[in-house]
């Protein structure tokens, strides 16, 4: 008899990207083969929703958030908070972004990025859904704005890939959002952003894979998918001692407690 296989959901993917047109049906499958049970597929250009939101709907296990990611912020119609409201009737639709501050690549669209995202919290705020963050090189405006934003009304959030400073996780944490490990976590060299993951409360840590991105090990360098959660999911039980059946069953009811609409 082979022992049961954990549940797991991996919080964020990209099952849209054409990485997946050859094979999404068999992407699916071998998630669930992995014991991913749900996996939660992001729209990075509101455009783009009907496609997002019609792969959600052929698969009981996939749900759906979207909104303007920040490095399309410059480029893309600037959403507004009642369009997003009304994308958030669809039963499927469980989280607001991914919006965020991206200054790495696109730090000349700083003032755009910033609009954006309050834009994507206000929507987070109406709708009672998770806002979804990236956040890279923009930490001290990121930890501002959250905090400005929130003191108005509060929001839930997850910093999604977290693997910002420890400052931002702390001021993250402190609004009472929630930190999610990818496979950034588990590559060789990250064991500053592994501590930072130590030094958080479990119960506020989720698991993704941000596939086709950052797969990790033994896969790093090739495309990801959402089945590598579970090795993303193993290297998250190391981080905080515990065995992974458990951190599994931890990340689950995290999971459940933020995203209440795919609970």
């Amino acid at each position: 008899m082979t022992p049961e296989i954990p549940e797991i959901t991996d919080s964020h993917c990209h099952l849209d990207f054409p990485d997946f047109d050859e094979d999404r049906d068999g992407i699916v499958a071998s998630a669930h083969e992995a014991g991913v049970t749900r996996m939660v597929t992001i729209c990075t250009k509101l455009r783009l929703e009907p496609q997002v939101r019609a792969i959600a709907e052929s698969y009981d296990s996939v749900f759906y958030a979207a909104g303007t990611h920040p490095m399309s912020a410059a480029d893309e119609p600037l959403a507004t908070v009642d369009e997003l409201v009304k994308l958030a009737e669809h039963p499927k639709f469980v989280g607001i972004g991914e919006s965020g501050l991206d200054y790495h690549y696109t730090a000349d669209s700083k003032a755009i990025q910033q609009e954006s995202l309050r834009v994507h919290i206000e929507a987070a705020r109406q709708t009672g859904l998770p806002l979804i963050i990236h956040a890279r090189a923009a930490d001290e405006d990121m930890a501002r704005i959250l905090s400005e934003e929130h003191a108005k009304g509060a929001y839930s959030c997850v910093m999604h890939c977290f693997s910002s400073s420890a400052e931002l996780a702390t001021a993250a944490l402190d609004l009472g959002f929630y930190l999610s490990m990818s496979g950034i976590s588990a590559f060789p060299k990250s064991q500053e952003l592994r501590d930072i993951f130590a030094s958080a409360p479990v119960d506020r840590v989720l698991v993704e894979t941000d596939a086709p991105y950052l797969a990790p090990p033994p896969y790093r360098g090739k495309r990801n998918e959402p089945a590598y959660t579970a090795h993303t999911a193993k290297f998250g039980a190391e981080v905080f001692g515990m065995n992974y059946a458990d951190f599994a069953a931890q990340t689950q009811a995290n999971f459940n407690r933020l995203f209440t609409k795919a609970a």
